[in-house]
């Protein structure tokens, strides 16, 4: 229990020095401050939740998580996942944007194991616009995000487990780039009392990054009056950080029976460029078979609510599993997610 304690303690620690490090405008808490993170953080789709699950529960899932999906959510969850598996996630998201992930694990011996994942979110065309042709010039251009990573994760004794995640991550717009690699870490412990499992995790550990492209190299007259060759300009791009997260969870088991389960769970998110929020959620599984979730967020201004449905369906060494969430924003519509996953025995 005493090397639990040390660990958390070095992931807190680890989470407040790297927040201070991001800048002297950004603080590891917003508690009692006068300021205001928001646009401290590039990569910001690195924030949106991944897994109908999870969002059926709110967020609340960083001691739950035990699929694929733990690559997101704590990466010690992964752990967990002890069969060939895949899982693919398909999010919505607002203003025509797609978000999609998508991952395969493979087990290592009895204790470990390795996955690789794909995050990639897509605006589509958007059509270039201009003061003098605010219809449309005819041409577009597209807003592309992705993250690749590798994940390793394990058990080092029967309740404490263990999860590291590289990952390189690319953003681009138009004909900008920017590129640049980062890691999460998590823990997760079980207690072993009342099914209580605690999970800490820390996301997006990694340099700042900035855009290079052709979009910023032009040509122009210093005088329009002269009749002289114009100049190549290249302009420089400022550098950014990406959006450190830390979670902390706890979830337990309030009634089980052979074919009934309740989870209550809840977890504290705190993140460089936001304010901190909680999330509480539950889920009720009948049979291992019909799952039923509802959650909420606490501190968001756009998320409150959240609700999911799941199917489970088991034959021979083949499973399966479907689940589907939907969370009302507050002002800007619905947000549906669709995962399916499959895991071969």
């Amino acid at each position: 229990m005493k090397r639990i304690i040390l660990i958390v303690i070095s992931i807190l620690l680890l989470n407040k020095i790297d927040t201070y490090a991001i800048g002297g405008a950004i603080s590891g808490s917003t508690l009692g401050e006068t300021f205001v993170k928001v646009g401290a953080a590039g990569s910001q789709f690195l924030k949106i939740p991944i897994g109908a699950r999870a969002n059926g529960l709110a967020g609340a899932y960083s001691s739950m998580c035990s699929d694929l999906t733990s690559i997101f959510w704590n990466p010690a969850g992964l752990a967990d996942v002890k069969s060939i598996s895949a899982d693919f996630s398909y999010t919505q998201w607002f203003a025509g944007f797609q978000h999609s992930f998508g991952a395969f694990a493979l087990p290592i011996g009895r204790n470990f194991t390795a996955a690789i994942s794909l995050v990639a979110l897509n605006s589509g065309n958007i059509e270039i616009t201009t003061l003098e042709k605010p219809n449309g010039t005819g041409l577009s251009y597209r807003v592309n995000d992705v993250s690749i990573a590798f994940t390793f994760s394990g058990y080092l004794t029967d309740q404490f487990s263990f999860g590291l995640t590289g990952k390189f991550v690319n953003n681009s717009i138009s004909n900008l780039n920017s590129s640049g690699i980062a890691f999460d870490v998590g823990t997760m412990y079980e207690t072993g009392i009342q099914g209580i499992r605690l999970g800490f995790s820390i996301h997006n550990l990694g340099i700042k990054q900035a855009y290079s492209g052709q979009d910023l190299n032009s040509s122009r007259k210093l005088y329009e009056a002269l009749n002289a060759a114009p100049l190549d300009i290249a302009y420089i791009a400022s550098s950014y950080s990406l959006p450190l997260i830390f979670r902390a969870g706890a979830s337990s088991k309030v009634w089980e029976t052979d074919d009934h389960r309740v989870v209550v769970s809840g977890d504290f998110i705190t993140l460089s460029d936001t304010p901190e929020h909680f999330a509480l959620g539950s889920e009720y599984t009948f049979k291992d078979f019909l799952a039923i979730r509802a959650g909420y967020q606490f501190g968001t201004d756009i998320f409150g609510l959240s609700a999911g449905v799941g199917l489970k369906y088991f034959a021979g060494g083949f499973e399966g599993e479907f689940d589907y969430s939907i969370t009302p924003t507050k002002n800007i519509g619905l947000v549906n997610r669709l995962s399916i996953k499959i895991a071969v025995n």
